[in-house]
């Protein structure tokens, strides 16, 4: 039987979210060879960089994925990963070191999430097992 916990689908918009943005880093650059679309010009959506889409994304999912959490490690887990990753998104034209923390902050987002769905789902057995 599968058990759900009511943080369910931020976790998995979280890992989406963080996933895709992993993905469109990747692939920019490789789109970007050879075309007159250079690493300055970041793709949008209307006004929107797809960066700022995807730090936004991504803080909703931790905030529904922490607000009535009751580990204080996967709240600072997600929170730390979220303050890392939307730095890396904002700055990383500064700096290289930015572009790899965006990485790590995508990689602990995720698995921040996972961590997440996994303790949830051991509570929400336990419980099963309690009642």
């Amino acid at each position: 039987m599968k058990i759900s916990h009511a943080h369910n689908k931020a976790d998995y918009i979280g890992i989406l979210g963080s996933v895709l943005c992993i993905v469109h880093c990747v692939a920019m650059p490789v789109l970007a060879l050879g075309s007159s679309f250079g690493h300055e010009h970041h793709a949008h959506i209307g006004f929107v960089s797809l960066d700022y889409f995807f730090i936004l994304v991504n803080a909703v999912a931790v905030y529904f994925a922490t607000r009535d959490h009751k580990s204080l490690f996967v709240k600072v887990l997600l929170w730390s990963a979220l303050l890392i990753f939307a730095i890396s998104l904002i700055f990383e034209e500064q700096n290289i070191i930015f572009q790899w923390l965006g990485y790590a902050g995508s990689a602990l987002l995720i698995a921040g999430h996972l961590i997440n769905l996994y303790i949830c789902q051991i509570a929400s057995q336990t419980k099963l097992k309690v009642s």
